[in-house]
């Protein structure tokens, strides 16, 4: 026997020699010294790893703090009860309960680790995330939650001394039934999973459909239903499987927003368009709000019942909606300077009337 094995023995000779409440309590005096040792090494751990250049070290140790006390109490409360004698006849009962703890703590430290890594992936401080990045980290995170608490649950079962495999066997031929009974339950959880992976569209997104009465900006994507707030601030509930039929627009990712408009000039004007449309032309080329890398055109389009057309066809910098028709404001007035200054000026809709004499038709 060396020497470790010879103090555990003279150790537990000690404890014994007093009685089960001795011994409860030199359990409980030293459960108390490892949990106030355990939250000096924490606060170390929370020291170095905020010293550290790696921010991933803060995760794991926020997401092991407080499972790990607990994994301390719950292995003191197991071996306590073992130490009294009457527990003999609950031993299984015991073993299965402290298995089932350790599982679902486990559990617990996997999905505050998770939580963590959502929350540092997005955090505001690692720049400005992209919208359609920002969901599938988000749907990762509740796929990864999901999955987690389904293992623990089986291993829960497996512990309490469940059959996994008949249980597993019997899920296939029940899972038909339920399939038929809860399709339309089904629709949309597999039509918000294609929403996670398409990523037609995320949080924060404006969308509409030409289809349906669909339009407003996206405030929460569920497994069942999507609220989106529509511009009259009414939430509008619409089931997950409605966008796997109809067809989505997301004005919320256009690079530009257009400006197309057409301006007609009086029929007297007609020596002045070409100008005016040079210096609309010009004007355009030079202004700073215009992206120059997009399409740019301004051309005398038609005859008009009473104008002569021209259109302007451009796109702006900016997609805000405030912002654009700002642009938009200013363009326009800016073309009806170059009008006014051309001497020319803005038709509107006119009629000619022929007022001719004719002679008198001959007496029969």
């Amino acid at each position: 026997m060396n020497i470790f094995e010879s103090t555990i023995a003279r150790l537990n000779e000690f404890v014994n020699s007093g009685g089960p409440m001795f011994a409860l309590t030199m359990l409980l005096l030293g459960a108390l010294c490892v949990h106030f040792f355990l939250g000096v090494v924490v606060r170390r751990l929370h020291r170095v790893a905020a010293d550290s250049a790696q921010r991933w070290d803060d995760v794991v140790v926020t997401a092991l703090e407080a499972p790990l006390r607990v994994v301390l109490w719950v292995v003191v409360l197991s071996v306590g009860l073992g130490m009294i004698p009457e527990s003999e006849d609950f031993r299984d009962l015991l073993t299965s309960a402290n298995d089932t703890a350790l599982v679902l703590l486990l559990t617990w430290f996997v999905q505050r680790l998770i939580r963590g890594a959502e929350h540092e992936v997005l955090d505001e401080s690692r720049g400005r995330t992209g919208s359609v990045d920002r969901a599938s980290v988000r749907a990762t995170a509740k796929l990864l939650r999901v999955a987690m608490w389904i293992i623990a649950g089986l291993m829960v079962l497996q512990t309490l001394g469940v059959s996994v495999s008949g249980l597993l066997a019997f899920g296939g031929i029940g899972g038909i039934a339920v399939g038929f009974a809860a399709k339309d339950l089904l629709a949309n959880f597999f039509g918000g999973l294609s929403i996670y992976l398409d990523r037609p569209f995320t949080t924060g997104d404006w969308i509409r459909s030409p289809d349906k009465e669909i339009e407003g900006t996206v405030e929460d994507i569920g497994w069942r239903l999507t609220r989106i707030r529509t511009f009259d601030q009414r939430p509008l509930y619409v089931p997950n499987a409605v966008f796997s039929q109809v067809s989505v627009e997301n004005p919320s990712r256009m690079r530009n927003r257009r400006i197309f408009e057409t301006i007609g000039l009086r029929y007297s004007d007609a020596g002045k368009v070409k100008a005016v449309v040079e210096q609309v032309r010009s004007m355009l080329e030079s202004h700073e709000e215009i992206d120059l890398s997009r399409t740019l055109i301004v051309n005398f389009v038609s005859f008009g019942p009473s104008s002569l057309d021209f259109f302007i066809y451009t796109f702006t910098k900016t997609t805000d909606w405030v912002e654009y028709h700002a642009i938009k404001q200013d363009v326009l007035l800016q073309v009806l300077a170059i009008v006014h200054a051309a001497g020319a000026d803005v038709a509107f809709p006119t009629t000619t009337v022929d007022i001719s004499k004719f002679s008198p038709e001959p007496q029969a």
